[in-house]
C-alpha cells in the first residue's frame, strides 16, 4: 500500500499543491465545477439516507456534507477526496444516537475529531499499512451486512414497536414483523433498487441515484393516487421553526451555530457524559482514520497523484471538530463519492467545495421537495451502498484463493463486527493476523546441513531465517538433538537477518546446556544479530563459544 512519501505536516497541503503549485486555470475550474455538481447530486440523497440510518433527522446528514465537506477539502491532504457522512459509521452512530440523542452524537463527533487531529500530529498516517487486507475486508463486509439488515424495516415498510440492539435479536424481530409488510413501501423499494442495479449497464455518465429516486417517487405517486399512504421523510420527521411553528420533513434553513451539548435533547456537558462517550468516539476516530486513508490510497491508484497521510488525518480532525457546532455528525472521506469525483473530471479540492455548496443550495431551495422522498427509496439507496461496500467479489476471491490463515482472520473480523462491534473486530483481527504471521515466519526458520569436507566429530549447519522468540526455542531444541555425540558445532549465520531477546535467551540456554567437551562456533554474523549480541554482553567462552568472520576460519580452527 503506497502512502505518500512527504512526512512534513503542512495545513492546506492538497489545496496548495493542486491550485497554487500547479497553474489553476479557468478550464480546470470548469472541470471541478462539473465534478462538484455530479458528486453533489449523489451526495444529497445519500447524506439524508445515512443520517436516517444513523438515527437522526435527515437534515443533519446535509449539514455534515455542507460543513465538514468544505473544511476537510480545504485542510486535508488528499486532493480528490470528498468527505461527508458514510455508511461505515452507521453501525457506530445509531447506538450512540439512540442512547445519548443528537447532542451526545455531536459531542462524540467533536471528541473523535480531536483524536484524529492528535493522530495526524503524532504522524500516525503510515500505520494504515500495518492493517492487513483480510482485517479491513472482514470489518467492512461485516459493517455492510449490518447496514443491509438495518434497511429491511423501511424497505418493506414493516411495523416494529422497537428495533432490538443486538444483531441476532434484530434479525429475529424483522422475521416476526414480516406479516406487517406494506405493499406500497415494498414496491417503491424494489423499483428504486432495480434502477440502481441496472442503471450502470446503460453506460451513461450520469450517476443512477437521481433516476432511481425519481422512479421510486413515480411509484409512490401511483399508490398515493389510489389512496394508499406511503412513509416519507415528511411523515417521519418534524422540526420546530424559530417562531414556534412545527414543520414536516427538512427545515429550509442553513446550519445554525450551537454548542453540541446544548441541543434540545441535551442534558449539558459533564465529565460523566464524556467518559460514557469515549469508547464510541475512539471507534469513530479509528474508523475515520482507516476509511479516509484507504480512500486516499484508492484515489492515488486512480490518478497517479500522491496524498499526504498525516495532513489528511489533521484535515479530517479539524472537520469533525468544527462541523458538530453546526449540527454535523461524523464525517470521513467517502470512497464511492470520491471515485465518482475523479471519474467526473475533478482536478483539485475545489470540486469537493462545490459539492458542499450544492448541498447548501439544496437545503435552501429543495427542502420542501426533499421532504416528499419515500423512506423505502432511501433504504434502497443504503442497500446498494452496503452491497458496494461489502466488496463481495474480493471476499469470494479470498475464500477461493487465499491461505487458510487469511480466510480465518477475515471471517473472524466479519463475525465480530456483526455480532459485537468494529473495535473488537479490528483488535482481534490484528492480533490474530500478527500471531498467524509470526507462526508462518517461525516455520521458515530452519537448520540445513552445509556440504563439504568436515571431521566426523564436527557438525556444520546453516541457520536460515530470523532467530526471534517464536522460532528460536524450537530451533535450538532441534540443534540439541542433532548435535548429540559431536565435539564441535559450527553454525553459519549469514542468513540470520534478525535476532531478538527471545533468540538470545534460547541461544544462552543452549550454551549453558552444552557438555564440557562440546564447543559451539558461530560464523558470518550479520550486523543486526551482532549488535543484539553485543548489547546482551555475549562474549566468547574459551573451549565453549567462539565467533568467526568466515566459515573457513571456523572450520580451520578445529585443526
Amino acid at each position: 500500500m503506497n502512502i505518500s512519501g512527504s512526512r512534513r505536516i503542512r495545513l492546506f497541503s492538497a489545496l496548495t499543491d493542486a491550485c497554487f503549485r500547479e497553474k489553476y486555470t479557468l478550464q480546470r475550474l470548469l472541470k471541478d465545477a462539473i465534478a462538484g455538481v455530479t458528486v453533489g447530486i449523489i451526495a444529497i440523497p445519500l447524506a439524508m439516507a445515512l443520517a436516517i440510518g444513523s438515527g437522526v433527522p435527515p437534515q443533519y446528514g446535509l449539514y455534515t456534507s455542507a460543513v465538514a465537506g468544505i473544511i476537510i477539502a480545504i485542510f486535508g491532504g488528499s486532493r480528490f477526496s470528498v468527505s461527508g457522512p458514510t455508511a461505515a459509521f452507521v453501525v457506530i452512530l445509531y447506538p450512540v444516537s439512540q442512547q445519548f440523542g443528537l447532542s451526545g452524537l455531536l459531542l462524540a463527533t467533536l471528541m473523535s475529531g480531536f483524536m484524529l487531529l492528535l493522530m495526524g500530529l503524532a504522524r500516525f498516517g503510515r500505520l494504515i499499512e500495518y492493517i492487513p487486507l483480510p482485517v479491513t475486508l472482514g470489518f467492512t463486509s461485516g459493517i455492510a451486512i449490518t447496514i443491509g439488515t438495518m434497511q429491511f424495516k423501511d424497505f418493506f415498510g414493516l411495523s416494529m414497536a422497537r428495533v432490538p440492539e443486538h444483531y441476532l435479536s434484530k434479525v429475529a424481530a424483522l422475521v416476526m414483523a414480516l406479516p406487517t409488510l406494506d405493499i406500497g413501501d415494498a414496491a417503491i423499494g424494489i423499483v428504486t433498487l432495480g434502477v440502481l442495479i441496472f442503471w450502470p449497464k446503460l453506460g451513461l455518465r450520469v450517476p443512477g441515484h437521481l433516476p432511481a429516486l425519481l422512479a421510486g417517487c413515480a411509484v409512490m405517486a401511483i399508490f398515493m393516487q389510489a389512496g394508499h399512504q406511503v412513509a416519507t421523510i415528511g411523515s417521519r420527521f418534524h422540526f420546530l421553526l424559530p417562531d414556534g411553528s412545527q414543520g414536516n420533513g427538512i427545515p429550509p434553513i442553513l446550519p445554525q451555530f450551537a454548542l453540541p451539548w446544548t441541543q434540545p435533547d441535551g442534558s449539558g456537558l459533564s465529565w460523566a457524559l464524556v467518559q460514557a462517550l469515549l469508547p464510541a468516539a475512539f471507534s469513530m476516530a479509528m474508523l475515520g482514520a482507516i476509511e479516509s486513508l484507504l480512500c486516499a490510497v484508492v484515489l492515488d491508484g486512480m490518478t497517479g497523484k500522491k496524498h499526504h497521510s498525516d495532513n489528511e488525518l489533521i484535515g479530517q480532525g479539524i472537520g469533525n471538530m468544527v462541523s458538530p457546532f453546526f449540527g454535523g455528525i461524523t464525517a470521513t472521506a467517502a470512497i464511492a463519492r470520491s471515485a465518482a469525483n475523479v471519474r467526473a473530471g475533478a482536478t483539485s479540492p475545489v470540486s469537493a467545495v462545490i459539492h458542499s455548496l450544492l448541498v447548501i443550495l439544496a437545503l435552501l431551495i429543495l427542502a420542501p421537495l426533499l421532504s416528499w422522498l419515500p423512506l423505502a427509496a432511501m433504504a434502497a439507496l443504503l442497500l446498494m451502498v452496503a452491497w458496494n461496500m461489502s466488496e463481495a467479489h474480493k471476499v469470494v476471491d479470498i475464500l477461493r484463493r487465499a491461505p487458510k490463515d487469511d480466510i480465518l482472520v477475515m471471517l473472524t473480523c466479519m463475525s465480530l463486527t456483526v455480532l459485537f462491534d468494529m473495535v473488537i473486530a479490528i483488535t482481534a483481527g490484528i492480533v490474530m493476523a500478527s500471531l498467524l504471521f509470526m507462526r508462518r515466519i517461525a516455520k521458515l526458520t530452519r537448520l540445513t546441513e552445509v556440504s563439504g569436507e568436515t571431521a566426523d566429530d564436527m557438525l556444520v549447519l546453516r541457520v536460515n531465517g530470523p532467530l526471534f522468540f517464536a522460532a528460536a526455542e524450537r530451533l535450538f531444541s532441534e540443534l540439541q538433538v542433532r548435535s548429540s555425540g559431536k565435539k564441535v558445532i559450527v553454525l553459519l549465520w549469514d542468513r540470520v537477518a534478525v535476532l531478538d531477546a527471545g533468540g538470545v535467551n534460547a541461544l544462552q540456554h543452549y550454551i549453558d546446556a552444552l557438555p564440557d567437551d562440546m564447543e559451539l562456533r558461530i560464523a558470518e554474523i550479520p550486523f543486526q544479530p551482532l549488535k543484539t549480541m553485543a548489547r546482551a554482553r555475549m562474549h566468547p567462552v574459551k573451549g565453549k563459544l567462539s565467533f568467526y568472520s568466515s566459515l573457513q576460519d571456523a572450520l580451520q580452527s578445529h585443526h
